[in-house]
């Protein structure tokens, strides 16, 4: 099945890509991981701007209470830069389980930045320091929570901490929000897979061995060109399952996004070679990024095991 975004859809998605890639990205992810939060909110700032963080919120509170689709669109934009925060969790989950809560209005404004931990799959919140709430959903509803100890992620930007509920919670609908959450990461994983392959293209295009460019060479092309595929078999499931919200579709678009983005982390760092070991070439922000979001909201095996059951 092929799906086309509209011209609206492709405007946002530019205008996301011209905002961000003015915005220095890698050093802001840099600076979240070493704790300045200064850069990062500036980016959050910018996609407040565009509408981004407004995307889920119901239009009472000042959002645009928008399809999922259009959420796809915009946070596949957001995995391709690599954007820092809980970005899932704040745009796409927070939203849902808050629903009729006025502090929705703080995440469309962009003033409000929200995580969320949803156990057993999702058993601790990302940059719960960084946050303006921390939310807790489990199957009796959601709570505000508090965090606790703070745990290493493969991702250094991606701080994890314990939460525990500190009041009384509410009724939500939590199961809508997992499936919106895993969605959302494999939105981002697309995106960064598609990162990875545009960056792998271009250095093999650039870098020489034994007198020819490494990108003459078929064994190279053979690999991104797998890499391509991949992406390409992807981005129609992530979309589809945007359209049912299913958890066999979400399970599979997740499953699918999570293998694209490492079999995209390995081309990349094939091709690049020692270089991209180094944590001074950007290419290992994507790297660490794609590690740590193939585990987020659901790992590819638990996400497979919950197409099989639904089949």
């Amino acid at each position: 099945m092929r799906f086309e975004l509209d011209e609206q859809q492709r405007d946002f998605a530019s205008s996301i890509d011209a905002a961000l890639g003015a915005a220095n990205l890698p050093g802001a992810v840099r600076a979240w991981a070493a704790g300045d939060l200064a850069p990062g909110r500036k980016v959050w700032a910018q996609l407040a701007d565009l509408g981004v963080t407004a995307l889920a919120v119901p239009e009472k509170f000042d959002g645009i209470q928008a399809h999922p689709v259009d959420l796809v669109v915009a946070l596949e934009r957001l995995g391709r830069w690599c954007v820092p925060g809980p970005v899932a969790e704040s745009i796409a989950v927070a939203p849902v389980l808050l629903a009729d809560d006025e502090r929705c209005a703080g995440l469309a404004s962009g003033e409000l930045i929200a995580t969320v931990a949803h156990p057993p799959r999702v058993p601790r919140a990302v940059d719960a320091d960084a946050a303006g709430l921390v939310l807790l959903a489990t199957e009796d509803g959601a709570t505000v929570a508090e965090p606790g100890d703070k745990h290493p992620s493969v991702d250094p930007s991606r701080r994890l901490y314990d939460v525990t509920a500190a009041c009384d919670g509410w009724q939500a609908d939590t199961r809508r929000a997992f499936e919106v959450g895993a969605l959302a990461t494999a939105a981002q994983l697309v995106g960064a897979a598609q990162a990875l392959l545009d960056t792998a293209v271009d250095y093999a295009k650039q870098r020489s061995q034994f007198g020819r460019v490494i990108g003459s060479y078929q064994s190279i092309k053979h690999k991104l060109a797998d890499v391509h595929i991949a992406v390409e078999l992807t981005r129609p499931l992530v979309y589809g399952a945007a359209l049912t919200l299913d958890a066999r579709d979400v399970g599979a678009a997740k499953a699918a996004a999570s293998e694209a983005g490492l079999l995209a982390a390995r081309a990349a760092l094939q091709t690049h070679g020692a270089i991209g070991f180094t944590q001074e070439h950007d290419l290992s922000l994507w790297l660490l990024r794609v590690q740590a979001l193939r585990s987020a909201w659901g790992t590819p095996e638990e996400h497979r095991r919950r197409v099989l059951e639904a089949l």
